[in-house]
């Protein structure tokens, strides 16, 4: 696989950053995930794993009463996040920290819900649900969205964009798999509507990309760079079929 191009991850941040998220989600999946988290404390104890600039992160704020912590690794984001944080006047809910998802560096048993939307692929299922493990009280939860294949057999460009970001990705069986020899006990899971996918994702993408293409005008690599990107909410409208993004809620066995 050919190095990308110098410019491109300066550019992808830059288109990734402005967006309301940085994966597929919104609101009514978040608040139908938890709806299944029954036993929750009346203000609990939330972490939010791989935040982004934290468009999950202040859907849970809405939906929920108790404190959130929100840990990403790269630190534009959560100082955007902070910056949200501030003129929604959040800062007492929300602490917004740079961090490793693999090392997150938190007390041990001190969360009763841990969420994470698309990030814990990054350091792989099986040990981010033993990261998950130890940072849950006994009988906490866990809510994590992962990608999944829903055909075994995709187009070549499809198998192969997602190769590149996720080469371990399998399909809900193995995600289920995974959460039992984790030590947790499944509550439910349910597949991403495809308005979760455009809503505050492609739509945005897509508008902030042909800015983008205004702003850099006859810069041939930044238009090739933008070009490349815009291939994503493209190949999602013609081979959504072949994947999905999954919600699974799961219980740390006491």
């Amino acid at each position: 696989m050919s190095e990308p191009s110098p410019r491109f991850w300066p550019i992808f941040f830059e288109l990734y950053e402005s967006l309301p998220r940085q994966g597929p989600g919104n609101r009514d999946c978040a608040a139908r995930a938890l709806a299944l988290c029954r036993d929750l404390p009346l203000a609990p104890g939330v972490l939010d794993l791989g935040c982004g600039v934290g468009g999950q992160t202040l859907h849970l704020a809405d939906l929920i009463s108790g404190s959130i912590v929100a840990l990403d690794s790269h630190a534009p984001s959560i100082e955007r996040l902070r910056s949200t944080v501030a003129v929604r006047g959040l800062a007492e809910r929300i602490q917004s920290i740079v961090g490793d998802m693999a090392e997150p560096g938190l007390p041990p048993a001190s969360f009763d819900l841990v969420w994470s939307e698309g990030a814990l692929y990054n350091i792989g299922i099986e040990k981010a649900l033993r990261v998950c493990s130890r940072l849950l009280r006994p009988g906490g939860y866990l809510a994590f969205t992962d990608a999944v294949w829903r055909k075994d057999n995709p187009p070549p460009e499809v198998k192969a964009s997602f190769d590149a970001d996720y080469p371990a990705m399998g399909r809900v069986s193995d995600v289920l798999a995974a959460i039992e020899r984790g030590g947790f006990s499944l509550i439910g899971h349910f597949t991403l509507p495809d308005e979760a996918w455009w809503e505050d994702f492609y739509t945005p993408m897509e508008i902030r990309i042909e800015e983008l293409r205004a702003k850099y005008g006859a810069d041939d690599e930044a238009l090739a760079v933008l070009d490349q990107l815009a291939q994503e909410p493209e190949m999602h409208r013609k081979y959504s079929d072949c994947y999905a993004y999954e919600f699974f809620v799961a219980r740390r066995v006491e």
